[in-house]
């Protein structure tokens, strides 16, 4: 074989080679990403509270629509209460997913949502819950009374409260819809 046609071999073997390898990182990129959109979602972090297990504080108050609101009174349903602030960022990133659980809760009517103002003027998270399109009770907690008996520093700080009033979890981070619905399913598989 001359010195021209073996290197033409050699080009064309590299050339195949070339093409083997990128044919075989697409397949392998396209199973990870395969693997990836059909997992369920990642748990959500939760954090040790000393209330998990044990009844929930009772919450009473006025809504910022000006209605009086009380939990417990909720049998048969599981309550999420959200802790929130209108300047508060991760609040904002997580107000969507409460919109999108919300809704697809009502039609259900296995889980409700209920929000407490953190650290925020009546006004202010009246103006943020409007604008999000948020239909659930919103309190107001003017010196942070409701949040001290539930041990929340910031927002957001969501609780899962059984329909037995047990706080059955507390994450301290933006949640979404399917994080809360994971939480729920959890908690119907061990009937809590």
């Amino acid at each position: 074989m001359t010195d021209d046609r073996a290197g033409r071999v050699a080009a064309r073997l590299a050339r195949h080679r070339v093409r083997w390898t990128a044919a075989a990182a697409l397949v392998v990129a396209a199973g990870l990403v395969a693997v990836l959109a059909t997992r369920p979602p990642a748990g959500v972090a939760e954090v040790e509270s000393p209330l998990v297990g044990k009844q929930a504080p009772p919450i009473a108050g006025t809504t910022l629509a000006g209605a009086p609101f009380s939990l417990p009174g909720r049998p048969g349903r599981y309550v999420v209460v959200n802790f929130f602030a209108s300047w508060c960022g991760p609040c904002q990133q997580e107000g969507p997913e409460l919109v999108r659980f919300a809704f697809e809760h009502r039609r259900s009517g296995d889980a409700e949502l209920v929000s407490v103002v953190f650290s925020d003027t009546p006004g202010a998270a009246r103006s943020y819950q409007e604008q999000l399109g948020a239909t659930w009770p919103s309190l107001s907690d003017p010196g942070g009374a409701i949040a001290l008996r539930y041990g929340v520093r910031s927002p957001p700080s969501t609780f899962l409260i059984a329909p037995d009033g047990r706080v059955i979890a507390y994450v301290v981070a933006p949640v979404t819809a399917a994080d809360l619905d994971h939480l729920l399913a959890r908690a119907r598989a061990s009937r809590a």
